[in-house]
C-alpha cells in the first residue's frame, strides 16, 4: 500500500477537516487505490492580515504558508510529498455606487520541487453591516462575525459560511472544494501541459 504525506500550514480545526474529507477521494487518482494519506498539521505564519481585504491578498496568503512549509521541508528533511495552505478574507467589488463584499476561501498546493497551483472554494455576499465592521472599523472577521451571529468560536465551527447559508454551506465544505480545485493540476497534469505549452508557443510566421 503506498502512503503520501502532507503538510497542511494551520492547525485550525475546519482547514483542517476539509483537508481530511478532500484527500482520501484525491490520493488514488494520483498515486493508485490503495494509497493512504498521512497528514501533518503545520502552524506557519501566512505573511498577511488577519483577515485579507482582496483577492490577491487571500491568494498571497495561502502561497505563503506554503512557502513557509517547503522551506521547513528542506531545512527539516520532512518528507512531505505535497504542500497545502488555505487562506480566507474579502474581494471588495464595485458596481456603479453599490459595493459588494464577498467572502472568499482559496487552496494552494505545491510539490515538493515547488511546483503549485490554485484554487478556490467559492463566494458568499456579506451583510452591509458586516462587512463594514470588517472593512471600515477594522474588527477580524472572526470577532465580528461572532457578535453579528451571537455566538462564540464561530470561526472554528461553522464559519460565516454556515451562519450565512443556515448550514446549507460550512466554512469546511468551502475548503474542502478549494483543496480539490487546487489539485486539478496535479490531477490532470497533461492537460494542464498542453495547455501552458500552448499559451508560450512561438507564433508560426504567416
Amino acid at each position: 500500500m503506498g502512503r503520501i504525506r502532507v503538510a497542511v500550514g494551520t492547525a485550525r480545526g475546519p482547514k483542517l477537516a476539509a483537508v481530511r474529507e478532500a484527500l482520501p477521494a484525491i490520493a488514488p487518482l494520483l498515486e493508485g487505490a490503495e494509497t493512504s494519506v498521512e497528514i501533518a498539521a503545520v502552524d506557519v505564519a501566512s505573511g498577511v492580515g488577519h483577515t485579507p481585504l482582496s483577492r490577491a491578498e487571500i491568494m498571497t496568503g495561502a502561497r505563503g504558508r506554503v512557502e513557509a512549509l517547503l522551506r521547513m521541508a528542506r531545512e527539516q528533511g520532512e518528507p512531505w510529498k505535497f504542500c497545502i495552505g488555505l487562506e480566507g478574507g474579502l474581494e471588495v467589488v464595485r458596481e456603479g455606487s453599490a459595493r459588494w463584499v464577498f467572502l472568499e476561501n482559496w487552496a494552494y498546493v505545491a510539490d515538493a520541487i515547488g511546483q503549485g497551483a490554485f484554487g478556490q472554494g467559492g463566494a458568499i455576499v456579506l451583510p452591509e453591516a458586516l462587512a463594514r465592521r470588517v472593512l471600515e472599523d477594522g474588527v477580524e472577521l472572526a470577532e465580528a462575525i461572532d457578535a453579528f451571529a451571537g455566538g462564540n468560536g464561530i470561526r472554528d465551527a461553522h464559519g460565516a459560511w454556515g451562519v450565512l447559508t443556515r448550514n446549507l454551506i460550512t466554512r469546511q465544505e468551502c475548503y474542502r472544494t478549494a483543496v480539490i480545485n487546487a489539485f486539478a493540476r496535479f490531477l490532470q497534469p497533461r492537460l494542464y501541459a498542453a495547455s501552458e505549452a500552448s499559451i508560450h508557443r512561438t507564433p508560426e510566421k504567416l
